[in-house]
C-alpha cells in the first residue's frame, strides 16, 4: 500500500492511492521548470530563475504529511550533507499552506538543516501539479532550467535512482 499526504486530507491521516501511475503532475521531465518567488521565514527571497546555472532540487513538503518526514532525514543525509557546500547546487524545501512556525516545528521533528520556504497559498505548488495533489514530491532540474527528474511520494529504489542523479550532474562539467 503507498500511502500519500493530500492537503485535504491533513493532520496525518494518509489515503491509499489508486492509480500510481498518475502522480498529478502538471509538469513533465524535459519542461522548462515554471519560474516562481519564494519567502523564507527570515524575510529573505529567491526567485527561481535566478539559479540558472546550477543544479536545483525542489522539495514539496508540510508538516502534516508523514511520508514528507520520513523522507526528510534521507534529503539531509544523502543529499544535502553531500552538497550543500557546493556552489553549483540549491536545495530548497517549499512548505505548503502552513506559516512560518510550523516550518520551525518541521525541520526540529526532522532534523533537517536545508533551507525551507513558504508557498501558504500552494501558488508554487500549483505551478508543478494539481493543486489538490499530494505530497511529498521531489523536482530535479539542471542547470539549463530544465526538469530532468519527478519524484512522488518515497519510495527508496526511486530515491537512489534521484540521490545518482544529482551526484552525476554534480560530477559533470557544463
Amino acid at each position: 500500500m503507498l500511502l500519500s499526504c493530500n492537503s485535504s486530507v491533513k493532520k496525518q491521516d494518509t489515503v491509499q492511492v489508486q492509480n500510481t501511475d498518475d502522480r498529478q503532475y502538471l509538469v513533465k521531465v524535459g519542461d522548462q521548470a515554471p519560474d516562481f518567488e519564494m519567502s523564507f521565514p527570515d524575510g529573505k527571497k529567491v526567485k527561481l530563475s535566478d539559479l540558472h546555472g546550477k543544479v536545483v532540487m525542489l522539495q514539496f513538503t508540510a508538516s502534516w504529511c508523514g511520508v514528507c518526514r520520513k523522507e526528510m532525514p534521507h534529503i539531509e543525509k544523502d543529499i544535502w550533507q553531500k552538497h550543500k557546500e557546493n556552489p553549483q547546487f540549491v536545495l530548497y524545501g517549499i512548505d505548503r499552506e502552513e506559516p512560518a512556525e510550523k516550518i520551525q516545528v518541521l525541520r526540529d521533528a526532522t532534523g533537517v538543516t536545508y533551507p525551507i520556504g513558504m508557498d501558504p497559498d500552494a501558488n508554487i505548488f500549483g505551478l508543478y501539479a494539481e493543486k489538490d495533489a499530494g505530497i511529498t514530491r521531489n523536482i530535479i532540474i539542471d542547470r539549463s532550467g530544465k526538469i530532468v527528474m519527478l519524484t512522488r511520494l518515497y519510495e527508496e529504489k526511486e530515491f537512489n535512482e534521484m540521490v545518482s542523479l544529482i551526484d552525476k550532474m554534480l560530477s559533470s562539467e557544463s
